[in-house]
């Protein structure tokens, strides 16, 4: 694990070197399908050092990382044409990238922690700097205070749980269990906002429209998922509260879920839109881990690696059109397949993927969690059902008002 991080420190003064932007994305690359040979089948932690290790959880999270960043910088190349401070942003995509590795590979809680509430700073930054209207700044403080309020508990919860059992390695905190209510919620409340969980998602669509499409990927693709992986993490100490308490972020999560894909209906912002349709597949990827089944877990896992390639390829087309007609909105960009008809093919193969069509690997994951959530009560049969339709329907609304214009 360790080579590939200290990879990543010798990438940042490449970044100031002329012609640094070619290579910076070469080398990453080059990263990405080393770390792809890293044989990762066993579900116990690999490739330990003192404080970092790598599991299946953590592998599929780290490469989806290194693949996010790549593709964020290849979107990116107006920055680099315009000269728009490209140093700062290849040195700002880059340490996010190693924030993220050390998210995901930190073995220790309390590093987990450090490292989960760095990535918001550079994330920040690019929403700031390289970000496309002044509300931005708005988009920001929403952010900041959203993550960092819910967040200080989380800190609370962790010393208590090191102070409770003497450590505060991971692997040690899966032996114990429990049934604290304070601590339960001081613990999963960071990762809820993180995920988002409906009436905590408010920081999300302004974070989204506000940011540049390398920010709007990263946020979509990686950062959402940190909370699903530490709730992953950390409900394996939670069992005996969760079992009291899981049903009432399952029924927020999924009515949520319902009631966010109903706002999608009504958008005509193109990112907007994307941005919402994000907070519907979290609430239920929240959903089928609040359920503790395997099911639920595994299906939470492959929905998140899914969701985190289909989104942020969205984001990325939905940029792509912004750059050409000057606007994100919908009543401007319709009838796209006249004036950019290649383009097409990606907008259905994304579309069809975000809402769950046979060949995408949605599918799959969302019928393990159907399958989770339903044996873990027939009542939520209601809410799973209107959130599948009514998911097909805002992203054929989407397809085809923006590609056939009607």
């Amino acid at each position: 694990m360790l080579k590939m991080l200290v990879s990543l420190i010798f990438l940042t003064p490449v970044c100031f070197v002329g012609g640094g932007w070619w290579m910076v994305q070469s080398l990453l690359f080059l990263m990405v399908f080393s770390f792809m040979l890293l044989n990762m089948s066993s579900s116990f932690l690999m490739n330990l050092s003192y404080f970092m290790g790598c599991d299946v959880l953590s592998y599929g999270l780290l490469l989806l990382s290194f693949w996010i960043c790549v593709l964020m910088l290849m979107a990116s190349e107006s920055v680099y044409r315009l000269n728009n401070y490209s140093p700062f942003f290849l040195f700002l995509v880059i340490s996010l990238l190693g924030l993220l590795f050390c998210t995901f590979s930190s073995t220790n809680l309390f590093m987990f922690y450090l490292f989960f509430e760095s990535s918001l700073i550079p994330t920040l930054f690019l929403i700031l700097g390289w970000g496309y209207q002044p509300e931005r700044l708005q988009a920001g403080v929403y952010l900041l205070f959203y993550t960092l309020l819910a967040s200080l508990p989380l800190l609370v919860g962790v010393f208590y749980l090191g102070d409770f059992q003497n450590s505060l390695l991971i692997s040690f905190c899966v032996k114990t269990s429990f049934g604290h209510v304070l601590i339960y919620l001081a613990l999963i409340l960071a990762f809820l906002v993180k995920m988002p969980m409906f009436l905590v998602h408010l920081w999300l669509p302004k974070a989204h429209v506000e940011a540049p499409v390398s920010g709007s990927m990263i946020l979509a693709g990686v950062l959402l998922k940190l909370g699903g992986y530490g709730l992953l993490r950390v409900f394996s100490v939670l069992v005996i509260p969760g079992l009291a308490f899981n049903f009432i972020w399952v029924g927020v999560s999924l009515v949520g879920g319902v009631v966010v894909s109903l706002m999608c209906l009504r958008q005509t912002d193109l990112k907007a839109l994307i941005a919402y349709s994000s907070v519907a597949h979290m609430g239920i990827v929240l959903g089928g881990l609040m359920t503790l089944s395997y099911w639920g877990f595994c299906g939470a896992f492959t929905l998140m690696i899914a969701h985190g390639l289909c989104s942020s390829g969205l984001f990325c087309l939905a940029n792509i059109s912004y750059e050409r007609s000057g606007s994100r909105s919908l009543l401007i960009n319709r009838g796209l397949m006249n004036f950019m008809p290649s383009m097409t093919l990606w907008w259905f193969l994304l579309s069809s993927s975000n809402m769950a069509a046979p060949p995408s690997l949605n599918l799959l994951s969302e019928i393990s969690l159907l399958n989770s959530i339903v044996s873990w009560s027939w009542v939520s049969m209601v809410a799973l059902g209107l959130l599948s339709f009514f998911s097909a329907a805002y992203t054929l609304y989407l397809y085809s008002y923006s590609q056939h214009g009607k």
